[in-house]
C-alpha cells in the first residue's frame, strides 16, 4: 500500500465526490458530522510521527476544544467565501450556550466552524482540503 503524501494533511478527502443533499440537513447535524471531520483530520496529523497514544490523544484533545476552533475561525474567515460565512453564521446561531463553565461565545464560533466543515465535507471536498491544508501551515502540529 503507497505511503500518503504527507505534503497534503488533507489528501485523506481525495476522491470523495459531493453527496447530492437527500434531505437538507440542519446547522445542528452539519455541526455534529463537521467536529467529526475535524477531529479525523487532528488524528490524521498525528498519525505522521511516532508517539506515545496518550500525548497524541492530548494533542487532538487540545486542537479540537472550542477554543481551538474558534482560533482556526478567526484566521480563516478572511478567506472564507460569502457562502462560508452564511454556514458559519447559521451554526453560530443555532449552538445554543455551551457547556456550563464554557464561553458561549467561542461555543457558538466552534459549531459555526464545525457546521462549514460538515457542509463543505458533503458538498464541496476540494475546499475542505483546501481549507484545511490552509490551517495546516497556519498551525503547528507537534
Amino acid at each position: 500500500m503507497p505511503s500518503p503524501d504527507p505534503s497534503a494533511a488533507a489528501g485523506w478527502l481525495e476522491g470523495l465526490s459531493p453527496h447530492p443533499p437527500s434531505a437538507e440537513l440542519g446547522p445542528l447535524q452539519l455541526a455534529w458530522l463537521g467536529d467529526a471531520v475535524w477531529e479525523l483530520h487532528q488524528r490524521l496529523l498525528r498519525c505522521r510521527r511516532p508517539g506515545r497514544s496518550a500525548d497524541l490523544h492530548a494533542a487532538v484533545v487540545g486542537a479540537v476544544k472550542a477554543e481551538a476552533q474558534a482560533r482556526a475561525l478567526q484566521w480563516l474567515e478572511p478567506r472564507l467565501s460569502d457562502e462560508e460565512r452564511e454556514l458559519v453564521r447559521r451554526g453560530r446561531n443555532r449552538a445554543g450556550r455551551g457547556p456550563r463553565r464554557g464561553d458561549p461565545g467561542l461555543y457558538g464560533q466552534a459549531t459555526g466552524f464545525e457546521t462549514m466543515l460538515g457542509w463543505l465535507f458533503l458538498q464541496n471536498p476540494k475546499r475542505l482540503a483546501e481549507l484545511l491544508d490552509l490551517l495546516e501551515k497556519y498551525q503547528s502540529v507537534p
